[in-house]
């Protein structure tokens, strides 16, 4: 009875310990709405939308245990995807100081600066990133980290140009670091499969430079099939400088894509199906962010921007803001 007792008052203990470790560490919030203008083909329209409503949620079950979750709360959820509004669900095991597992739903590990910036921040893509079908998928991944500030992954998940249902999967090799302290890199290589079971090498080399109050961001992506004879015809090229001047921030970002059109299969299909052969685009643009708190809890932007393909002038006036819940 005795030895029972103290087995049961060690349980307690532990069970004690496990609970104080576990913990939310912060419940935040953001959105953001804009007042949306565009002249098409000579004619003027105007309508007010809401773009973003997210939950974040992040916090401990373990000292080695960590989650994260940011749910898309506007985001219509679909049968055949019923956590299609959720992008972010992962468990991270920190299991050793170097290494680290995630589980869950979590990015595509696709570099570049474009495609690593949180959506909210993005007033518009180009055409390879809008034509992604997926970036938030469930999958896993393993991280090195060799030295402060750089971190080697390998990712495991489904196909960002596939949908979730099928049986097509990316295999992703990822690099995010820096190479000197002014020179930020996200770089990945990416074996991608598509609804075709043909697959795309990717090479994304994302490229920060902060300049003091200027920020440049240099996105070189190259796409190419095993099959395509020529591997560097299939390209885009993305810049976006910030310059920033107290609460103000002025804004431009312009990239051109282009896809040969001898990039095609024996049956005629494009090899990249997010930028279909024989197409280019252009697009670009330029914007005012102003911070009237003197940080990112608090934004009004004022943005233009348009493309080669759809000839429509666009004009954004919006607001983002973000408030904490609760933090620990």
């Amino acid at each position: 009875m005795k030895r029972l007792a103290i087995l049961t008052a060690g349980l307690l203990l532990s069970v004690a310990a496990l609970a104080q470790q576990m913990h939310v560490d912060e419940v935040s919030v953001d959105t953001r709405a804009s007042f949306h203008q565009e002249t098409r083909e000579g004619v003027y329209s105007s309508h007010f939308q809401g773009e973003y409503l997210n939950l974040h949620i992040m916090g401990q079950l373990t000292d080695k245990l960590s989650f994260r979750i940011r749910q898309r709360l506007n985001k219509k959820i679909e049968d055949t995807n019923p956590f299609n509004a959720t992008d972010f669900l992962w468990l991270k095991w920190q299991a050793a100081p170097k290494w680290s597992f995630t589980f869950g739903k979590q990015p595509i590990l696709l570099g570049g600066y474009e495609i690593d910036s949180a959506p909210i921040d993005v007033y518009y893509y180009g055409a390879f990133t809008n034509n992604l079908y997926q970036y938030y998928a469930f999958g896993i991944s393993a991280a090195y980290s060799p030295a402060p500030g750089q971190s080697i992954s390998l990712q495991f998940i489904p196909s960002p140009i596939s949908p979730v249902t099928q049986n097509a999967y990316s295999y992703n090799l990822y690099w995010n670091g820096h190479i000197l302290p002014r020179w930020k890199t996200v770089w990945s290589y990416n074996l991608v499969e598509d609804m075709y079971a043909r697959k795309m090498n990717y090479l994304v080399l994302g490229n920060k430079f902060e300049l003091g109050a200027l920020v440049v961001d240099l996105d070189l992506i190259d796409r190419a099939s095993f099959q395509q004879k020529n591997w560097l015809s299939d390209w885009s090229v993305i810049v976006k400088a910030i310059l920033t001047l107290g609460k103000w921030n002025l804004c431009t970002k312009v990239g051109y894509e282009r896809n040969d059109a001898a990039n095609v299969d024996i049956d005629g299909i494009s090899y990249d199906l997010t930028l279909p052969a024989g197409n280019d685009y252009f697009y670009g643009g330029a914007g005012v962010e102003y911070f009237p708190l003197g940080n990112d809890n608090l934004r009004i932007h004022v943005a233009y921007f348009r493309d080669n393909h759809d000839a429509v002038n666009n004009i954004d006036i919006g607001i983002t803001w973000r408030f904490k819940i609760y933090k620990r």
